[in-house]
C-alpha cells in the first residue's frame, strides 16, 4: 500500500517554508490546499479581540430629539446616544471604545485626560448619584463639535439631596471617534452637597476609587 497519494507528493517551496519559521506560527495561515503560507492581518485579529474583550455595543437612547433643520447622520446617532447613556449614569465598555484613548471630559468642577480618567469618571456616576433621569435634551447642531441642550436631575447617593442641571454639551470628533466632551453648565454652580459630590469625581480621585470593568462579564454584573 502507497503511504501518500500522488497530489500529496509535492514538496513545500523552500522560501516560503524559511519563511513561515521566522516568525511564531500563529502569525500565518496554512492552506493544506496548494501548500502555501500566508500571513495574517494581526490588526484585524486584535480589533475583533478587543471588540470581544469590551462586549456588544447597546445603544439604550436611540431617540435622538434635534432642533429645526438639524440633521444627524448615522455615526453621529451613534456617538450622541451613547453620550445620553453616559450622562444617564449608563456607562459600558463598548460605549467608551467609541472614545479615542486620549480623549478628554471637560466640566466646570473637573478635567479628564485619557481613558484611565474618564472611564472612571463615568462610571463613577453610579456610586455617587442614587438617580439620574434625563428631562430634556436637543441636539441644535450637528457639526464638529456637535452641540446639544440637557436638562438632568441628579439626586446625591446617601443624603438625598436633588439638584436639575441645565448644561450645554459639545462633542468633539475625529473620524468616528470622540475626542473631547464638554460640559458647560448654565453659570451657576450647584449648591454645596452636588458640588461636592462632583468634585470627588474628580480626575486624580476616582481612578484609584472607582473600579472600571476589565471585560464585558464584569461589566454585565454591574447591570451594564
Amino acid at each position: 500500500m502507497r503511504p501518500f497519494g500522488p497530489q500529496f507528493s509535492r514538496s513545500i517551496n523552500t522560501s516560503t517554508l524559511s519563511q513561515a519559521r521566522a516568525v511564531p506560527a500563529t502569525s500565518y495561515n496554512f492552506n493544506p490546499a496548494s501548500l502555501t503560507f500566508s500571513q495574517r492581518d494581526p490588526t484585524a485579529t486584535n480589533s475583533k479581540m478587543a471588540s470581544t474583550d469590551a462586549g456588544e455595543l447597546k445603544i439604550e437612547n436611540t431617540n435622538i430629539k434635534t432642533a429645526p433643520g438639524v440633521d444627524l447622520s448615522e455615526s453621529q446617532k451613534t456617538l450622541v446616544g451613547s453620550v445620553l447613556d453616559l450622562f444617564a449614569g449608563r456607562p459600558s465598555l463598548a460605549k467608551l471604545q467609541l472614545w479615542k484613548d486620549d480623549g478628554e471630559f471637560i466640566d466646570p468642577i473637573t478635567i479628564s485626560r485619557g481613558r484611565k480618567q474618564f472611564e472612571a469618571q463615568w462610571y463613577g456616576l453610579q456610586t455617587a448619584f442614587s438617580e439620574i433621569e434625563r428631562l430634556h435634551h436637543e441636539v441644535t447642531n450637528a457639526g464638529n463639535p456637535i452641540e446639544m441642550d440637557l436638562k438632568t436631575r441628579y439626586v446625591v447617593k446617601g443624603i438625598n439631596k436633588e439638584q436639575t442641571i441645565q448644561s450645554k454639551v459639545l462633542i468633539h470628533t475625529e473620524g468616528n471617534k470622540i475626542s473631547k466632551v464638554e460640559d458647560k453648565w448654565d453659570g451657576k454652580l450647584p449648591d454645596s452637597s452636588i458640588t461636592n459630590a462632583f468634585r470627588r469625581l474628580n480626575a486624580v480621585t476616582v481612578p484609584n476609587l472607582v473600579g472600571v470593568p476589565k471585560n464585558a462579564e464584569e461589566d454585565a454584573k454591574k447591570g451594564n
